[in-house]
């Protein structure tokens, strides 16, 4: 697994440049810049690495001091041997975080060697992923792993919390006090009085749970260029390429007119401002809306109906098939 020849050939060199055993006339003055050059790092993983009993420990050096991330290259280090990951270098002031010495430019070409030749598992093996990768392909599977946590989905705050769906949807349920309905099929009333004015808002009214799967309606009010809009749009609580699975449509009407929208939801990896920005969804101008409240511009309200359904059956959601 580790090359330990590579490191005590670089270390044997050092000592016995520093214990006189070497002729210098022996070594090329390239060779012997070097060797003087990694001295330090090699010196100091081959110590470490006489110390670490386990490929855990191993594992435990490449884990960045400020950020806790395993370190990718280019790794660095201080004169003392120090180590560090390159977004951190900057984080710190290029200070070492462990003994304040400048950290210059020193890179451990040691310690990527060591990485070169490792296997981690996933960082979210305790969310169920069980794969394993070489250490730089780990990156790339944790940025698109399905067991990664999802974002608070929930519209209108900065939320922080993350974790999987059912945690999100208690949390959405019993801290945002969002309301809960079992089925696929939708009927909301929004009422607003006073709407001579299209302020900046966005709600999230319901979260459905349809066919073992949990989905967002979400509703905007936003200026489109300077024209006064109210959106409608569904959030699947879960990966794209599952919400690809799913299709659902929208429609808001009256005055004997109506608009509707058909599409499939996005996930809630896309954020809610994402969506709205892409206008993905069902957009109603303000005096269309006005108008199917009555036209008196005095209260606006919209009635939105939708339906959600699964594109493998084809087939319109009933009872037994939402639960």
């Amino acid at each position: 697994m580790i090359n330990h020849s590579y490191l005590r050939f670089h270390c044997d060199i050092c000592l016995k440049m520093e214990t006189g055993g070497v002729d210098s006339s022996i070594l090329s003055l390239t060779m012997m810049e070097e060797a003087e050059h990694h001295h330090h790092q090699f010196s100091s993983i081959s110590k470490l690495l006489n110390n670490a009993p386990t490929t855990t420990s191993v594992h435990d050096l490449l884990e960045c001091p400020v950020c806790t991330n395993s370190m990718y290259p280019p790794i660095h280090q201080c004169h003392n041997g120090h180590t560090l990951c390159s977004n951190c270098k900057t984080r710190v002031h290029n200070r070492c975080p462990t003994c304040r010495q400048e950290l210059g430019d020193i890179r451990c070409l040691a310690l990527e060697k060591i990485a070169e030749s490792l296997e981690f598992p996933c960082r979210y093996i305790s969310l169920g992923c069980s794969e394993i990768f070489p250490y730089f392909s780990k990156l790339k599977h944790e940025s698109i792993c399905t067991f990664r946590p999802y974002n608070c989905p929930y519209a209108g705050s900065d939320c922080s919390v993350v974790g999987n769906i059912p945690y999100l949807v208690a949390h959405l349920r019993d801290d945002h006090g969002v309301d809960m309905h079992s089925g696929c099929t939708f009927n909301h009333r929004y009422v607003k009085s006073n709407p001579t004015e299209v302020e900046n808002a966005t709600w999230m009214l319901t979260v459905f749970h349809c066919f073992g799967q949990y989905f967002c309606l979400h509703f905007e009010a936003f200026q489109l260029e300077t024209s006064p809009v109210y959106m409608a749009f569904l959030r699947f609580m879960g990966d794209d390429r599952d919400a690809k699975n799913y299709s659902y449509s929208l429609e808001v009407g009256g005055n004997g007119r109506k608009l509707t929208f058909e599409g499939s939801p996005r996930s809630i990896r896309d954020s809610h401002k994402k969506v709205k920005d892409s206008h993905d969804g069902l957009i109603i101008y303000r005096n269309m809306a006005l108008f199917f409240s009555g036209g008196d511009r005095k209260e606006l309200k919209l009635r939105v109906t939708g339906r959600i359904w699964k594109e493998q059956q084809n087939s319109e959601c009933t009872p037994n098939m939402c639960s």
